[in-house]
């Protein structure tokens, strides 16, 4: 196993390269991390996954807006002037200086009768759009997850293969010091013993390697989740096998249909192209007529002194009849000033009312609604050459995955066979060499080719435990369930 776990399987999933976790982690981590903890540790974390969180939060928004548009539209308004200056006195008739005052209120109502069905519209692609903005985090914590995963996977590779070379270390010192009693009692030659101290230096040497992949392995995990305390950061002992070695009975083929209903990004697809369809409607319900009533009320105040009529009136003489020469005359009441009105009684002599319908038919509006129209047709015919095209990328994806998987299982089982018999010959090798009859150059090549075998055993392991959770993960399990 490289520095970078399944490498190529990566090419399968989309590009992980974005995942940033949103702020570092400074306190020390008491528990060793488990790959379910680091997986969960990344997904509360992860910026773009918050971004996308955001986007649930505008549509959901835009839900409650959608709603909104099912109700009236109901205001009101309220005004208080002051007239200063050179104005009429309603008392006197004539021109003063004076000062008035008026308050003027109005409430209106205002409801949509028919819009072309745009309410409904309008509801149905707020649902679409949080509908889509779900599929979207999922499918973005499938692959923060996966390449947590593989971060997690390449620790826990560099630690078994550390503690093999340790392993290994312990038991080519305990040959050494065999080699010397040999020697010293004259069974073995000087040589043997040279070769043995050589072995053992490049066991400990290897052990160096080892440790050090190890710390970097772990090192480049607690970046990836941005813990900065690295001389705490552990990973658990955690004993992966491999399971899930069913799934490739099956065929490809069925495979990709059964993930066709499982995977996020194909229902993004599928509920983009329901968005574009419904934007396709609403841009063609604009161009239908719509009906809107409307109804509002309003009085006013005034706060000016008034002139009230009295019970007691003069004869002004208004004529004479040309006949007798008499005069004609009429009673003139006389006035008297008085205070405003009371606002109750104001508000009930000086009220209105008006109500009315309000048709609005689209006729030539500049070739914007066609236009539009022509653009919500075109987007529809773009979402459905992304979701064959997803469907095309995705039937790609599974068959390398399974086919990298059924690579990894032949190179798992041919790794188990040849550390088998490595194990055996590295055995008889010992026994030779313990009992004389072979040389420490013979015992160090057997060593070597077991060891060989050993790593690449345990490399074939992890590669395949990758493979499999690849091809797992298009059927919504878990990558922390490994």
């Amino acid at each position: 196993m490289n520095s970078n776990l399944i490498t190529t399987s990566l090419r399968i999933v989309f590009p992980l390269f974005f995942l940033f976790l949103g702020s570092a982690t400074t306190q020390a981590q008491t528990e060793p991390w488990t790959l379910k903890n680091a997986v969960i540790h990344a997904l509360e974390n992860n910026i773009q996954i918050r971004q996308a969180s955001l986007s649930t939060l505008d549509a959901q928004a835009a839900k409650s807006e959608a709603i909104g548009g099912f109700l009236p539209n109901l205001n009101m308004g309220a005004n208080h002037s002051w007239n200063i200056g050179l104005n009429q006195n309603i008392t006197t008739g004539l021109l003063e200086d004076v000062t008035t005052q008026f308050t003027n209120a109005s409430v209106s109502v205002g409801v949509d009768l028919y819009r072309g069905g745009q309410n409904v519209l309008q509801l149905l692609r707020a649902n679409l759009a949080i509908l889509a903005s779900k599929y979207q985090i999922e499918d973005m914590k499938e692959d923060v997850a996966l390449f947590v995963a593989n971060g997690y996977l390449q620790a826990v590779f560099s630690r078994e293969a550390l503690g093999i070379e340790q392993a290994q270390l312990e038991l080519t010192k305990f040959e050494l010091r065999r080699t010397q009693e040999q020697v010293q009692a004259g069974v073995l030659p000087e040589g043997d013993l040279f070769e043995m101290q050589a072995v053992l230096a490049s066991q400990e040497q290897q052990v160096v390697v080892a440790q050090n992949q190890y710390i970097m392995a772990k090192l480049s995990l607690a970046q990836l989740l941005l813990i900065q305390d690295y001389e705490n950061f552990e990973i658990a002992e955690e004993d992966f096998t491999i399971e899930g070695q069913e799934i490739l009975v099956q065929r490809p083929t069925d495979l990709v249909a059964k993930a066709l209903d499982y995977r996020n990004d194909i229902k993004l697809a599928l509920t983009n192209i329901d968005i574009a369809k419904t934007d396709l409607r609403l841009a063609k319900s604009v161009s239908k007529p719509s009906l809107s009533g409307f109804y509002s009320y309003s009085s006013r105040i005034s706060y000016a002194d008034r002139l009230e009529q009295t019970n007691t009136f003069d004869l002004v003489e208004v004529g004479v009849v040309e006949s007798t020469g008499e005069s004609v005359v009429r009673p003139i009441y006389n006035q008297k000033v008085v205070s405003a009105l009371p606002i109750e009684e104001q508000l009930k002599l000086n009220d209105g009312h008006n109500f009315g319908l309000s048709l609005n038919i689209p006729i030539l509006n500049g070739f914007s609604l066609k236009n539009n129209i022509e653009r919500s047709k075109i987007n529809v015919e773009r979402s459905e050459f992304q979701y064959k095209q997803q469907v095309l990328d995705l039937e790609n994806s599974i068959n390398q995955a399974f086919n990298d998987s059924k690579g990894a299982q032949q190179a798992y089982v041919a790794a188990q066979k040849t550390l088998d018999a490595r194990s055996k010959a590295y055995s008889y090798a010992q026994s030779r060499f313990e009992a004389g009859v072979s040389t420490a150059f013979e015992f160090s090549q057997a060593k070597l080719q077991f060891e060989s075998a050993e790593s690449a055993w345990l490399r074939a392991k992890y590669d395949f435990i990758f493979k499999i959770k690849i091809l797992e993960l298009y059927f919504g399990i878990p990558i922390a369930n490994l």
